[in-house]
């Protein structure tokens, strides 16, 4: 299995990214001749999982990036190695998204452990403690006399 497909933890759980249609199947499905199916592989434009025979098993997913080929093609006129660029450049925006919102988690995870800690830090205090205020910032008048009995 490559690392496209994900593991679930029922291994006869179908999910879009199981490997079920042999190549008849995913040519009808997909609307294109299985020799087209081949070139695609060939090319790396839809590489399907293998089989232990080595028979080619197509997902959903890979279904739906043969009809996106097609229409690409067909509809836009874009060529093989156009197309081949678009899907690199989606799968490379797609992990970038994934990537992105694994960061963010991360961030939120460090700033709920930041305030955590802060909070650990101010319940800490001494509460004994008068805190210190700055006398240039005060209007207060303060008369200081000098303790004559010490000399």
């Amino acid at each position: 299995m490559d690392g496209r497909h994900g593991q679930s933890s029922n291994p006869y759980e179908l999910t879009d990214d199981t490997p079920v249609y042999v190549i008849s199947v995913a040519a009808q499905l997909s609307g294109l001749h299985p020799q087209t199916l081949r070139q695609y592989d060939r090319l790396g434009l839809v590489s399907p999982d293998r089989a232990a025979g080595r028979g080619r098993r197509y997902s959903a997913r890979d279904i739906q990036l043969l009809r996106q080929v097609q229409r690409l093609s067909q509809d836009e006129g874009i060529n093989l190695a156009g197309i081949k660029r678009i899907i690199e450049l989606e799968n490379q925006v797609a992990a970038l998204q994934a990537r992105v919102v694994e960061l963010q988690q991360a961030v939120e995870g460090a700033a709920v452990a930041m305030r955590q800690r802060e909070a650990q830090v101010h319940a800490s205090y001494r509460r004994d403690l008068v805190p210190y205020q700055d006398v240039s910032q005060s209007s207060a008048l303060v008369v200081w006399r000098p303790d004559r009995r010490r000399r």
